[in-house]
């Protein structure tokens, strides 16, 4: 976002993290800004959209881009994929919404999952709240159509990078990521740029008349073919 001149905000759980990705954010020329912030914390949430509409003049674009990755078959999974990846991307939009109301180029862009397209190695709970925020999303493409907000989801397939779930599958339960690798036709994961260039497109005034769309990002890793 910031190589194509946005002004950016950012949040996580580390501070040090925050204060770090903010510094190097801000060596592309625009306005950065950040919090620590646990985004299943409703007030939390709420104060940094806030914070940054007053650090940064306003608010254009969301991009929802949180999970629990909670792939349990329990309770507590169904519990934290709701807390988490469902409440937190409703909860953002609401917040931002007096914001994106004023916007000439207004978009939501939610990070969904390939899991919420089929039935895949990840638990029920995490699939099932993909594929609610798809079904969130397309909502509301069509209830804010008239107000020229977008919103749009993008459904990655398995992304690799250092740190990230995928190499600490790779070190900890190395069957599972062979098993992983083999069903993506192109023999790889994705990257992190790769997804981001979707999102970057979908949120974009480039993109102004597509919205209510689900972009999938996977490789051809899904079979499920898309109407």
């Amino acid at each position: 976002m910031v190589r194509e001149g946005a002004n950016v905000s950012i949040c996580a759980r580390n501070a040090a993290e925050v204060e770090t990705v903010v510094e190097d954010l801000k060596t592309h020329g625009t306005m950065c800004f950040g919090a620590p912030v646990d985004v299943s914390d409703k007030s939390a949430l709420e104060g940094w959209v806030a914070e940054s509409a007053a650090a940064l003049g306003g608010i254009d674009i969301v991009i929802a881009n949180v999970s629990a990755l909670a792939v349990a078959d329990d309770e507590a999974a169904w519990q934290a994929g709701f807390d988490t990846d469902m409440m937190h991307s409703v909860r953002l939009v609401n917040a931002a919404m007096p914001w994106l109301e004023k916007s000439d180029h207004a978009a939501i862009t939610l990070i969904s999952s390939v899991s919420g397209r089929e039935i895949d190695f990840t638990g029920p709970a995490y699939g099932a709240f993909k594929g609610a925020l798809v079904h969130y999303a397309q909502g509301l493409a069509y209830k804010l159509a008239a107000q020229g907000i977008r919103a749009n989801t993008v459904s990655p397939g398995n992304t690799y990078f250092p740190g990230g779930i995928w190499q600490q599958i790779e070190e900890g339960n190395p069957e599972l990521f062979a098993e992983a690798m083999s069903l993506n036709p192109t023999g790889r994961m994705g990257t992190p740029e790769e997804v981001a260039a979707g999102v970057v497109f979908l949120s974009a005034p480039c993109s102004s008349f597509t919205t209510g769309t689900n972009l999938v990002i996977d490789g051809a890793l899904t079979k499920g073919v898309q109407l």
